[in-house]
């Protein structure tokens, strides 16, 4: 009974809070009340579900039902389901949700100038949280794709916030190439309808058995173009670098940790609920194996902290591709653990650059020195998750990536070494990576940077990289608001919780792991274990 009450309410609370801020638009006192309650009560919900699942195992939640399909099978409506893969994704987003929601209100909303219409900042906020959250509740393929839309939205919103050319151009950029994802996937819906009469996963997850092997696979391929593409999995992700830097910096950190982890999340739920087998896994290892190297030899090639950041997350993305497509419980387990560890520090990497911006006035190599000496507290802040997107022992990132080969060993066949000796180098060049903004950055003098002097604090500190001109009109570089720092401070201590707690955490993983493998647990609690 408390999980009924339970599922539905972190995606209504978002959407409530998101009511009641654009009623109390001309109070922003208010509405960051009402947002900051809202979001909180968010991750305590999920704490409650991660509990409660864990204990009880699967929970499903039937909306709007209007009787069964057909005999023995499950009823028509909207269907949420919970179980402990959702139930972790939900808890990780909505700590990260709140985190980058105080960030913002410490920054003070506006990442711009006085043009900005920032009373729309929160409650748009709010509606991509709840987006994120009916993502993962998604029982259907269809509500999965409606919480795709509703992130689209919202996304499209937050990203040219402040109306500057090249935010309009970044944020044209994504929701072009989201449309065409939405497109894709849409066309999918439609031919797995055509193929089996349903939408439902747990019902697809029976009738897909009596569909041919070939049509199958189509199906699969359809749906896998438009996750790949939300994932930015290689050759679908040369447009997340352009998108994501130009943002202000809470946005890009929110779409940064969470919202590519939205497209691993159905690339899970396809590959192991509704086409299991491992029809496309060769397919999908090399995928993996092009996401890791392609994306971190662009992360080499980058002098900008953002764009540098954002082709890292690309790279790290086939890791979690490389533990799917491995289809074993350890390669599983490693995968979920592994897209846990990513939001949270992915997360926090970028708002760590939304700090070096307000502390040198740019967030450009060629820039930046000596931040190490100007706030030893910034080097401190970035560092430890730093060390800990490259893998370095014993954080949360070489956890899971052991976690992750050992299971590509396991595996034995030729991919899945070769992914194992990608994952590797891949971890030693994102080391490489993150030292060499070290470096540049946090130690040598700011006087040895190509262009230092351009980084005096004033209005015009922060320069666009193509042209003399001011990009963002800002007096207050050289100071790191306290509401910026806790909240990156917070977010860094969640990152060392999942070290430090790896023992359950990863155990939890595990049974994560065995119930999306086992179908059986998850068509049981949607259609009663009925089988036609």
């Amino acid at each position: 009974m408390l999980a009924q009450i339970l599922i539905p309410l972190p995606v209504l609370i978002p959407l409530l809070g998101a009511a009641l801020n654009l009623i109390a638009g001309r109070k922003p006192r208010t509405q960051r009340a009402i947002t900051v309650a809202a979001l909180t009560s968010v991750v305590a919900v999920c704490a409650a579900l991660v509990y409660v699942v864990d204990r009880d195992g699967v929970q499903a939640l039937q909306v709007g039902g209007w009787g069964e399909s057909e005999p023995g099978m499950g009823p028509l409506g909207i269907t949420l389901v919970a179980d402990r893969l959702s139930a972790l994704m939900l808890l990780v987003s909505s700590v990260v949700l709140l985190a980058v929601i105080f960030y913002a209100i410490g920054q003070g909303i506006r990442d711009g100038d006085d043009r900005q219409p920032v009373s729309i900042f929160l409650p748009t906020y709010l509606v991509l949280s709840a987006g994120v959250c009916s993502a993962f509740l998604a029982g259907d393929l269809f509500n999965l794709y409606v919480g795709f839309e509703v992130l689209l939205s919202a996304s499209f919103v937050l990203l040219t916030i402040g109306g500057t050319r090249d935010r309009v151009r970044a944020g044209i950029a994504y929701v072009m190439v989201s449309m065409v994802s939405s497109m894709i996937f849409l066309f999918g819906l439609a031919l797995v309808y055509a193929a089996t009469g349903t939408l439902n996963m747990a019902e697809l997850a029976l009738r897909l058995d009596d569909v041919s092997p070939g049509t199958r696979s189509a199906l699969f391929a359809v749906l896998l173009v438009a996750f790949g593409i939300k994932a930015a999995v290689f050759p679908l992700s040369t447009w997340l670098p352009d998108s994501y830097p130009t943002a202000p910096a809470p946005v890009t950190a929110v779409f940064a940790g969470l919202l590519t982890k939205v497209g691993v999340y159905a690339i899970i739920r396809a590959h192991s609920l509704l086409f299991p087998g491992g029809g496309l896994d060769p397919l999908l290892l090399v995928a993996a194996l092009l996401t890791m190297v392609v994306g971190i030899l662009g992360a080499i090639a980058q002098s900008d902290i953002k764009r540098l950041l954002s082709f890292t997350l690309v790279s790290h993305i086939g890791y979690m591709v490389f533990g799917i497509a491995l289809s074993s419980q350890l390669g599983m387990s490693g995968a979920i653990y592994y897209v846990a560890h990513h939001i949270i520090v992915q997360t926090t990497l970028f708002l760590v650059v939304g700090l070096i911006e307000r502390q040198a006035g740019a967030s450009t190599l060629k820039r930046l020195g000596g931040l190490a000496a100007a706030s030893p507290l910034l080097a401190f802040v970035f560092i430890i998750p730093a060390l800990n997107l490259g893998g370095i022992p014993p954080f949360s990132g070489f956890i899971g990536k052991v976690a992750l080969l050992e299971a590509g060993s396991a595996d034995g066949s030729v991919l899945a070494w070769w992914l194992v000796g990608g994952g590797v180098v891949t971890s030693l060049l994102t080391l490489y990576v993150v030292a060499r903004v070290w470096t540049k950055a946090f130690w040598r003098a700011r006087a040895d940077a190509p262009e230092g002097e351009r980084s005096t604090a004033g209005p015009a500190a922060l320069l666009d990289d193509d042209e003399d001109i001011p990009f963002e009109e800002r007096a207050d570089v050289g100071r790191m608001p306290i509401g910026m720092v806790v909240p990156t401070m917070a977010l860094m201590a969640v990152g060392l919780a999942l070290t430090v707690a790896a023992g359950p955490i990863f155990a939890f993983s595990e049974r994560a792991a065995d119930e999306v493998i086992n179908r059986d647990q998850y068509i049981g609690a949607v259609v009663g274990g009925a089988r036609p």
